[in-house]
């Protein structure tokens, strides 16, 4: 899961959460379409964090150079 997919999950469920559109009433009746959007926002904005965690870690500058130089001595 990347930053696109996160976003694209907390569109979808701030849409569904504050009640942007409204669904047929078959779906209405077997899914709660507020709670539904609330889950989609806590998964999408923990995939950005995740996705921004890895890309991080990925890109640190923990990393050291080692240069060993010899010289003759002649």
């Amino acid at each position: 899961m990347g930053i696109g997919l996160g976003v694209v999950l907390l569109l979808i469920g701030l849409i569904l959460a504050l009640g942007a559109v409204s669904l047929p009433a078959s779906i209405e009746n077997a899914v709660a379409s507020d709670t539904l959007g609330w889950i989609f926002v806590i998964v999408g904005v923990l995939a950005i964090v995740l996705a921004m965690v890895m890309n991080k870690q990925r890109h640190s500058s923990t990393h050291t150079h080692v240069e060993e130089r010899r010289v003759d001595g002649t």
